[in-house]
């Protein structure tokens, strides 16, 4: 009797440390019995009966999965290659044991197939200025299918998208020919605020008696500073054939004729 006794605890002792299994608190276990889904085993120590029973650890945190270039074209045909970082948790570890094979594999065809889809909706400007709405689009659209397998999509981010060298190069001269066209107009305002300033300036001189003597006097001043330059200034003709007589009664009569008419416009 006492032999059999022993040898139930040997048994006992053999099989018991296989008999508790250990759930981590990031995972859950999918606890089949004979065969058939019987719960969801929580976090910490589980008594799993052997032979009769098993169990699958699912790993519920969030999951960053690479999807690889995807070559699709756009809506006005133009070839592009596009890749992604889809971002997803498991919810339901029971249904993502029993809803499909595997999860892992099925959730990234997925995302490669509703990218190539999305790419072929829109036109190449909208791919390259929309792409967070995009991103949006697409990580709905991957939520609400991959829901049955109770996984949640949590974001989708588009990491980079590829044009042919012809479409760059084709994107570069469009840019090129919008900035001259901002520069064209931004030189052609700047000539516009110019020329009114001057004519400002032109009234303000007509106005004030003098002033155009001052600017005449304050130019020649500038021109002056600099050793290199020469200044040369117009005399009316009949003073320069004064001169070529020295006859200096020719030059005052000169000057007095062209101060008399002053003298008048001033009277």
């Amino acid at each position: 009797m006492e032999v059999i006794i022993i040898s139930i605890v040997v048994v006992l002792l053999c099989i018991l440390p296989g008999c508790i299994v250990q759930v981590n608190q990031y995972e859950r276990g999918v606890l089949f019995s004979r065969g058939k889904f019987k719960r969801v085993l929580k976090p910490g120590w589980n008594f799993v009966i052997p032979i009769f029973q098993s169990y699958k650890k699912v790993d519920i945190r969030t999951k960053a999965d690479d999807v690889p270039a995807q070559e699709a074209i756009t809506k006005d045909n133009v070839s592009v290659k596009i890749n992604a970082v889809l971002y997803y948790k498991i919810f339901d570890a029971s249904k993502a044991i029993l809803e499909v094979e595997n999860y892992y594999y099925a959730t990234g065809q997925l995302a490669q197939t509703t990218m190539r889809n999305a790419v072929g909706s829109v036109t190449l400007d909208e791919l390259l200025g929309e792409r967070e709405k995009i991103s949006s689009e697409i990580c709905k659209i991957i939520d609400q299918l991959t829901d049955p397998w109770g996984i949640k999509v949590e974001n989708v981010e588009l990491k980079d998208i590829s044009l042919p060298e012809e479409m760059q190069r084709v994107i570069a001269k469009v840019a090129e020919a919008e900035r001259e066209k901002q520069a064209v107009i931004t030189k052609a305002a700047g000539e516009v605020e110019a020329s009114k300033n001057l004519a400002q300036a032109a009234e303000n001189m007509f106005k004030v008696p003098g002033a155009l003597h001052l600017r005449t006097l304050s130019t020649i001043n500038d021109v002056s500073s600099d050793q290199s330059n020469t200044i040369i200034f117009a005399l009316p003709i009949e003073v320069l054939r004064a001169f070529e007589g020295n006859n200096i009664s020719n030059i005052a009569k000169v000057i007095k004729n062209a101060k008399e008419p002053d003298d008048k416009n001033q009277e």
